[in-house]
Formats: structure tokens, C-alpha cells, sequence
């Protein structure tokens, strides 16, 4: 299957400045790995060492947080879209 993955712009660098790329995938983290092996680099950027999604890493699913889908388990539909999305802090 088809998934669309939006790369935010200061992990750009990782995929030749492309915004979004195509990999395949049945779950979230079958693409995400696809990600990694197709553009390596986003697997330690998104993963902690357990195998995790990193805590300020966000990925959405057609606009819902994968976290509260099933997270890396949750299941994609042919051109579905995810979307990585670092989490921001400052003050």
C-alpha cells in the first residue's frame, strides 16, 4: 500500500528537501521503517531505543495522533497520509 509521509522542514535534510514522500506500509510503523530504509537517518530521529515512537515526536494519521489509534500497530489504507510532527517547546 501506498502512504503519503509529510516531512517536517528541519527533517527535509533527510530526503533531499522533498515535504512529503511515498513509502509502503500496512501500519504505522511499517512505513515509518519504510521511511528510514528509504531515507536513513529518521529511524534514530523517531524512535527511541525500545523501538517507540520518541515522546516529542508526533505522527498523525488523517489528522488523529497515531497514539490514540494503536500507535505503530495502528493500520494505514492505501494513499492514506501521515504526518510527522516534532513537538515544539520554548518560552
Amino acid at each position: 500500500m501506498s502512504i503519503s509521509i509529510r516531512v517536517p522542514a528541519q527533517l527535509r535534510t533527510l530526503t533531499g528537501g522533498a515535504g512529503e514522500v511515498s513509502v509502503e506500509g500496512s501500519t504505522v510503523g511499517e512505513a515509518l521503517k519504510a521511511l528510514d530504509a528509504a531515507h536513513p537517518g529518521f529511524g534514530e530521529r523517531l524512535f527511541d531505543e525500545g523501538g517507540n515512537l520518541r515522546r516529542f515526536v508526533n505522527v498523525f494519521l488523517a489528522d488523529e495522533d497515531v497514539r490514540f489509534l494503536g500507535g505503530l500497530d495502528a493500520p494505514v489504507a492505501d494513499g492514506q497520509t501521515l504526518s510527522v510532527v516534532p513537538a515544539v517547546a520554548g518560552g
